[in-house]
């Protein structure tokens, strides 16, 4: 079994689940979340997100379309002990999420590709597949002064995301930036005009 920590807090990753990498950590570090806030954690995978959000106050639905992830993220839960403070739910994307949020962070499957193995990384053809599909129905579920964050990598044409963010009436900046080697991650905060 995997470990990470985020946070001094130790945490497992669990076979067929995606292991957090600078991508999860940059966002992790952009998030702000008050509490008493509603926040939703949108394919949760390890819980990594969602454990960050309850550590600053706030209640969380922690979503996955992989039963796995959500075994594996109530099982970090447990051990840092937030269970009490989130909740997890089977959901591809927002299909079972009719509620609304103050505060919805996503990490989307951005690497462009079609392999059914790599389900918790795979795009799609140019990796924007789930991106857009996310971008299309976040401002739904967003309440009067919700925030939404989430990452993007130049893999997936920065500037396609912000036209589309435009089109959706939602504004937008970035809020975090790191160079790799082979792309640029950016985590985008939003929210509706």
């Amino acid at each position: 079994m995997k470990k990470f920590y985020l946070n001094e807090k130790e945490f497992e990753v669990l076979e067929g689940v995606y292991e957090p990498a600078e991508d999860s950590f940059l966002l992790a570090e952009a998030v702000k979340a008050e509490a008493g806030w509603k926040c939703l954690d949108l394919g949760t995978g390890s819980g990594i997100q969602a454990v960050n959000m309850a550590e600053q106050g706030a209640e969380v639905v922690a979503s996955d379309v992989n039963e796995n992830a959500l075994d594996n993220a109530e099982l970090n839960m447990k051990k840092i002990g937030l269970e009490k403070k989130i909740e997890t739910r089977k959901s591809n994307l927002f299909e079972k999420i009719p509620e609304k949020f103050d505060c919805i962070v996503f990490n989307p499957p951005y690497v462009p590709g079609n392999r059914e193995e790599w389900k918790d990384t795979d795009g799609g053809e140019r990796g924007r597949q789930v991106l857009d599909r996310f971008i299309e129905e976040t401002g739904k579920h967003l309440k009067e002064k919700g925030v939404c964050y989430f990452l993007q990598s130049s893999l997936n044409k920065f500037e396609e995301t912000k036209e589309m963010l435009m089109k959706k009436k939602m504004w937008f900046e970035e809020v975090a930036r790191r160079k790799l080697f082979f792309e640029e991650l950016i985590v985008f905060k939003c929210w509706n005009k």
